[in-house]
């Protein structure tokens, strides 16, 4: 599934191409391109449940959230482990996450089938879940240049 998201933002987020908002022909267009149907469904639906997390019906997007201290589950830290944690965190404190969009990076990371996400999946599920949130084109911006410009590869350390 993670292929196909991959494949998806690659192709789409810098395209003049508008993004194809028919289920039929983007599962389409996916099956030529080689996937699974099987995992086909999962990412439309993971993409779903990504913009239905832009409607604000979700809990965790209260008044108080702006200033609250985030204690992970134990399937959370089974997915994410302290690498991804703390990376997550300097994301907040540099401001390219807020806690509104960190909560919506967990949520569509425990989405995923993988059993434990590596840093290098977790920034683009980051950069997925900021280019789909209207408002955060600076953050998205900012988290492109902490990606593609660190001449090392590493994004902090």
């Amino acid at each position: 599934m993670f292929d196909i998201l991959m494949y998806l933002f690659e192709n789409y987020v810098h395209s003049e191409v508008e993004f194809l908002v028919d289920e039929d022909e983007l599962t389409q267009e996916l099956t030529r391109a080689g996937f699974h149907q099987s995992e086909i469904i999962k990412a439309i639906s993971w993409l779903e449940h990504l913009a239905e997390l832009q409607e604000g019906d979700t809990p965790y997007l209260c008044d108080h959230a702006q200033h609250s201290f985030r204690i992970y589950t134990q399937n959370e830290m089974d997915k994410l482990d302290v690498e991804c944690r703390g990376f997550l965190l300097f994301l907040e404190q540099i401001k390219v996450l807020s806690v509104i969009t960190r909560e919506m990076v967990i949520d569509r990371v425990m989405e995923l089938d993988e059993p434990m996400l590596i840093l290098e999946d977790l920034k683009w599920v980051v950069l997925m879940v900021l280019f789909n949130v209207p408002g955060n084109e600076s953050a998205y911006e900012k988290m492109e240049d902490l990606i593609f410009e660190q001449p090392d590869g590493r994004l902090h350390s």
